[in-house]
């Protein structure tokens, strides 16, 4: 049995409690969020103690891990604590906006040797991960190019966005990771591009809303990510790894398999899953599932702290050549 101390207890965070209440092998004992009604109502329906402070959680020798689902600013010093009282870790990405502070980050808890998860979780979705297997396996050959098309139903709210990092540290950050899943390689060289598409008063925040990226493995393999903050049809994920013999393709999801037809309509089908929780819910059970039985397990868990890290250095990589309009090698 693993037992967890939930820090944030918003949106994220109860999905996130909901599915450690509901594995064989978890539990909740106490649950933490600045706002204390919503820390309550988790605490309610998992049975967990509200804390006053993450302090109390740490100190309690009961508390194996944590989950950090707070604001992106609290992660590092969550993290800190927490790898110092020797807790588990499973961390929402990115660890924070700032490279610097990601590497004082890790600076400051190397020596506590405690395991570090990042919330990359689109790793574990059945038909990305299966991407990734037929790439590495030989089965479509040798890997040339990958195709990462990423684009979210609307526009989240500009409040959000001025704090949010930009959209290469808020979004585009798990394709990179998705792309260095696939590759098995580092990427070396990356151009961006970006426009004002959706909406151009996203300017005023100085960032941009739709994206693509032209970006280079060690090997010499090609990688595409194209990005946007809106797609009127639904939230399209779509993974494609082209090879020597063959290529795989990790498509949108749908409620149902059911195609209907009528007089007026061919091949209909249901509309595309409207909300990340609704489109990746079997790649967080399958995280958290991981996390669970690999520090039960006393086994190296994934993604690591390090990738966590690579993927911020990519979207800071993304931004830089975004701002120059120069390639950026790395």
């Amino acid at each position: 049995m693993l037992t967890f101390a939930l820090f944030g207890a918003g949106r994220i965070g109860k999905m996130h409690a909901e599915n450690i209440h509901a594995f064989a092998q978890s539990n909740i004992k106490y649950v933490f969020d600045v706002y204390t009604p919503a820390a309550q109502e988790v605490a309610d329906q998992t049975g967990a103690i509200v804390a006053d402070n993450v302090d109390i959680a740490l100190a309690d020798p009961e508390v194996d891990a944590v989950l950090i689902a707070t604001s992106t600013d609290t992660h590092v010093d969550l993290i800190i604590k927490s790898a110092k009282a020797g807790k588990a870790i499973l961390c929402e990405k990115p660890i924070d906006l700032d490279t610097n502070k990601v590497n004082q980050c890790l600076e400051a808890i190397k020596d506590c040797h405690v395991p570090i998860q990042i919330g990359f979780n689109r790793r574990y979705d059945p038909s990305h991960s299966a991407v990734a297997k037929a790439a590495k396996d030989g089965s479509i050959g040798k890997l040339e190019q990958l195709i990462i098309t990423s684009r979210d139903p609307g526009m989240a709210p500009v409040e959000y966005l001025k704090s949010s990092g930009g959209i290469f540290r808020d979004m585009i950050i798990h394709d990179f990771d998705m792309a260095r899943f696939v590759l098995g390689e580092e990427i070396v060289e990356l151009q961006a591009f970006g426009s004002a598409l959706v909406d151009e008063k996203i300017t005023e925040i100085g960032d941009v809303d739709s994206v693509m990226l032209v970006m280079k493995s060690e090997s010499g393999k090609l990688i595409h990510i194209n990005g946007s903050r809106r797609a009127s049809y639904g939230y399209d994920q779509r993974v494609e790894a082209f090879g020597s013999d063959g290529m795989v393709i990790s498509n949108n999801q749908t409620p149902t398999s059911v195609t209907r037809y009528s007089a007026d309509k061919t091949n209909e089908k249901d509309p595309l899953y409207n909300f990340f929780i609704d489109r990746y819910e079997a790649a967080y059970n399958l995280q958290l599932t991981s996390f669970i039985e690999n520090v039960l397990a006393k086994q190296a868990v994934s993604p690591s702290f390090e990738d966590g890290k690579r993927a911020q250095m990519l979207a800071d990589a993304a931004q830089q050549s975004l701002e120059t309009g120069q390639a950026v090698t790395l």
